[in-house]
């Protein structure tokens, strides 16, 4: 796992994180490790080798890879590293809060009780506070691909650990595994009680993000980023203030965008769009949300006050307390690039 003191502080602000998969967020050292301590096969089990396969065409080349490396993660132990190692990059990263997706049906699928993989997530992230200054929850996701039926018998084996999630969200493969499949279960979500998220526009089309919000009733749509394609939808995103949960170096990565320069955030921000940056999967993507940052004011010219409003609508975003929110963007108000 990264070593914290071996990293130089970057330009990023002051900042909420609100679109990070903790599965995504291990390391190829962490992955050939565990491999070994648990006697699990992986088809690359050299870490320069397996570095090097982090090169994808699309999402699903990405995806076909993340399911393979995450065989090696069987323990409560496990977990908790896993939770731990992320808190310690991302209190490099100056981050303060982090709403922190968790996908249980592929560690299900693997045989691994759902009592392991809550114990050592909620152990690491319980003391998070403390240890690191970080305040976190957790966005349990549902598998599209996997479908309605084991969304919904997800949400089921979810509901005894209630207390330990605060929301639901929708991940994995986007084209033909549209919004209108899960309208049944996200609705039991929100008579739960639980916040509303959904990966849209992504792959999919403007269309994908409207039906995030008018079937799933989506309080944040994660990436969005073709919403820019719908002049109507743009209007409406802006108007009625719906965050957007923007991961640029993910998006070249996944060849969403074809590079940096041709993203749309800088345009996001003209339209005055609630618009804030995460990392997405980390190592597989090019670095963690300071190096999002750094990226965007070396490819794309962002200066102070642009990162600065980034910074505020992450927080104006996340599922907080009034009287927190306020802190942090305080200090976000305070806060100045360093030279």
């Amino acid at each position: 796992m990264t070593n914290p003191a071996d990293l130089t502080p970057s330009v990023a602000p002051p900042s909420a994180e609100l679109h990070l998969h903790i599965e995504g967020t291990i390391e190829p050292e962490h992955i050939v490790a565990l491999a070994r301590r648990n006697g699990v096969s992986i088809p690359t089990p050299d870490v320069k080798a397996l570095r090097a396969r982090y090169a994808f065409t699309d999402l699903q080349s990405f995806l076909d890879l993340h399911y393979s490396n995450l065989t090696v993660l069987r323990t409560e132990q496990d977990f908790h590293e896993l939770a731990t190692g992320y808190l310690d990059r991302a209190r490099v990263a100056n981050v303060r809060r982090a709403e922190i997706f968790f996908d249980p049906q592929t560690h299900l699928g693997h045989g691994v009780p759902l009592e392991a993989v809550m114990a050592g997530l909620t152990g690491a992230l319980e003391e998070s506070q403390r240890t690191h200054g970080i305040s976190t929850d957790l966005i349990m996701c549902f598998l599209r691909d996997r479908g309605a039926n084991a969304a919904d018998e997800m949400l089921t084996a979810i509901l005894p650990f209630r207390d330990q999630i605060i929301g639901v969200g929708l991940d994995s493969t986007e084209i033909g595994f549209g919004p209108e499949l899960f309208v049944d279960v996200y609705a039991r979500a929100a008579a739960e009680g639980l916040h509303l998220v959904a990966h849209a526009g992504e792959e999919g089309g403007p269309q994908s993000v409207a039906d995030a919000l008018d079937l799933l009733h989506v309080e944040r749509v994660d990436h969005g980023i073709q919403a820019m394609e719908d002049p109507a939808l743009v209007e409406r995103l802006r108007a009625e203030r719906v965050p957007l949960t923007v991961c640029p170096l993910s998006n070249v990565a996944l060849r969403a965008v074809s590079s940096l320069a041709e993203h749309p955030l800088p345009r996001m921000l003209a339209e005055d769009l609630v618009v804030t940056v995460s990392s997405d999967d980390p190592p597989y993507f090019g670095g963690h949300v300071d190096a999002n940052y750094t990226a965007l004011v070396d490819e794309l010219g962002l200066d102070e006050d642009a990162l600065r409003t980034l910074a505020r609508n992450s927080f104006e975003a996340a599922f907080i307390e009034p009287a927190q929110r306020a802190t942090w963007l305080a200090e976000v108000d305070a806060w100045s690039m360093p030279d």
